[in-house]
């Protein structure tokens, strides 16, 4: 009987300091809570002057402040979940864009294997004469769309993917330059044309990145997503 006892108290004792041991290694929270503001409060009550007492409203004030600390400290856990979770439903819509086209500044154009490529010339004035000149890789002209003349706005194009002789021309991707008079000045013309999105990026404060032929560009920077 006493050895069992004596058993049963070792495993108990062995249980206690097992248990203190696990407590002792713990890490200890370097954040204060709304009961260490309390403790401080009660220190500081127990250290006052008898003579002069704090005055009811600094003690209101210094408990509003240990709350509001408090609650600063939960709002800022709070926004780090909601960052990381904007984040994630971020990259889920921004896979959805792969594949499809966005419309960017750029000086060539990609025909597709159906012989089609569409853009589009900013005109910022009316301008006369304009033109289209469609260059192959090899620097060769292919292609001259006349356009005439033109008022201010976004003017859409088609290429049909031929060339001056009316034959097809294969995929793949041609410079292309608008020019036109506006005044009497002969000038170029910025133009946008589409290009497939074949990856996107989460890159932090600049957001989503999609990455095409033309390079990387902000989705900020997309004019159209087709």
């Amino acid at each position: 009987m006493s050895n069992d006892i004596n058993t049963a108290s070792s495993s108990y004792i062995d249980s206690l300091r097992g248990q203190d041991k696990q407590v002792t290694n713990e890490k200890k929270s370097d954040a204060l809570t709304q009961e260490d503001f309390f403790s401080l409060l009660t220190q500081q009550l127990s250290f006052q002057d008898p003579s002069k007492p704090a005055d009811n409203d600094q003690m209101i004030a210094q408990m509003t402040s240990f709350t509001m600390a408090e609650g600063i400290s939960n709002l800022n856990s709070k926004f780090e979940s909601l960052a990381a979770s904007m984040t994630s439903n971020s990259a889920l819509q921004a896979s959805t864009l792969v594949g499809k086209k966005a419309l960017v500044g750029a000086d060539t154009l990609d025909l597709n294997s159906s012989g089609e490529a569409s853009g589009i010339i900013a005109v910022e004035s009316p301008v006369k004469d304009l033109k289209l000149s469609i260059t192959d890789s090899s620097g060769q002209l292919v292609r001259t769309i006349n356009l005439d003349t033109q008022p201010a706005g976004g003017l859409r194009f088609n290429w049909d993917g031929k060339n001056e002789a009316g034959e097809r021309l294969p995929a793949g991707e041609y410079s292309i330059k608008a020019e036109g008079s506006m005044g009497e000045e002969f000038t170029s013309l910025p133009v946008a044309t589409y290009k497939n999105i074949e990856s996107v990026s989460i890159n932090g404060a600049n957001g989503i990145i999609i990455n095409t032929k033309a390079g990387a560009i902000k989705l900020t920077d997309v004019a159209e997503i087709a």
